[in-house]
């Protein structure tokens, strides 16, 4: 598995930009946490970021754990979803449309031969992921076809002239995929990670739970890497490496949810300095979302008790990270106010 590398950031810089924020034409501290972002995206860039031009990937991909009752809804709902995001017709696509952002669909495990379009980067490394409650989900190979992926779709996009990248997905069953991954690389007790999903009434998220004991049970695996291929879906691989690939071109990436949270957090344990360039969009009404975010030390721009994914808290969150990068370039000094330069 080859990895991109990802530069740290000069953290000695930061009290150079928070001097200069700090002189802008406003009072101290005024413009509250997106003050904060402006630094961080000052950091994450050696001139002032300008991050207008974005793009969506929503990554799409099954689970053999759907076999298990882990989710209300049938895996062939993942399939169906994808051909409403090409149609422009899901919540993402709505969302896009008003904040100004491109969407795309990545294919990175649906179970099924989906049909070409202009909007669809067909990268399925699979039909789905293995029943990972009976055995392992991915094989290691699989694991580094998917990092590898993720991480060249990003690079693509910024040379194609994106200056900030939006992780969504869509995938019957990810939450349980997501709960996993969290209660090993978090870690965390498992009964904390496990939420409701699309929709679980009280019996249904018992038996989620029940199937994920069994499935944490069959492995004790800790290493990231050795955690995704144990319990990871393709479209959380494939989002991780989106966020390498990103981070290794110095470019922001914009975290959803509850999955893409714990996409990132696999990201940073195989890659710790990608943290930087990783903004946590929104806390999710999903149980155990707190706790992760809480485990990787961040907190949130938005808590608006969503929990659809698709990205759309990350699209939600992007009118303020353009604001923030917009503090650095566009607003005077106050020194330049005070003394008529403007």
């Amino acid at each position: 598995m080859t990895l991109p590398t990802v530069p740290a950031v000069d953290k000695v810089r930061a009290a150079a930009l928070r001097a200069t924020i700090d002189g802008k034409a406003k009072p101290l501290g005024a413009l509250g946490r997106v003050e904060d972002l402006a630094v961080q995206l000052g950091l994450i860039a050696d001139t002032p970021p300008t991050v207008d031009k974005a793009l969506l990937l929503v990554f799409a991909g099954d689970h053999g754990l759907t076999a298990e009752g882990v989710s209300p809804y049938p895996s062939a709902v993942t399939q169906a979803m994808v051909a409403t995001f090409l149609a422009g017709k899901a919540s993402a696509n709505a969302f896009a449309t008003a904040i100004g952002a491109e969407l795309r669909v990545v294919d990175a495990g649906v179970d099924a031969e989906l049909p070409a379009h202009p909007g669809l980067l067909a990268e399925k490394v699979r039909r789905g992921t293995r029943n990972a409650a009976i055995e392992t989900a991915l094989t290691e190979a699989e694991v580094a076809t998917a990092l590898e992926r993720g991480a060249r779709i990003a690079r693509d996009a910024v040379a194609e002239g994106f200056q900030i990248l939006a992780l969504g997905e869509m995938g019957i069953g990810n939450t349980a995929s997501a709960a996993l991954i969290m209660h090993r690389l978090a870690p965390a007790p498992l009964a904390d990670c496990v939420g409701r999903g699309a929709g679980h009434n009280d019996e249904g998220l018992a038996r989620k739970l029940a199937v994920l004991e069994r499935a944490a049970a069959r492995s004790d695996a800790t290493d990231p890497a050795a955690v995704l291929a144990q319990f990871g879906g393709l479209e959380i691989v494939m989002m991780a490496g989106a966020i390498l690939g990103a981070a290794s071109v110095r470019v922001p990436v914009l975290v959803d949810g509850f999955i893409g949270s714990a996409a990132a957090l696999a990201a940073i344990r195989l890659e710790p300095a990608a943290k930087d360039y990783c903004i946590f969009c929104h806390r999710s009404a999903e149980q155990g979302h707190r706790l992760m975010l809480e485990a990787l030390e961040v907190e949130p721009l938005l808590d608006l008790g969503l929990r659809l994914g698709e990205g759309t808290g990350a699209l939600l969150a992007l009118p303020i990270v353009r604001a923030a990068s917009r503090l650095l370039s566009d607003v005077a000094s106050l020194d330049d106010v005070l003394n008529g330069r403007i």
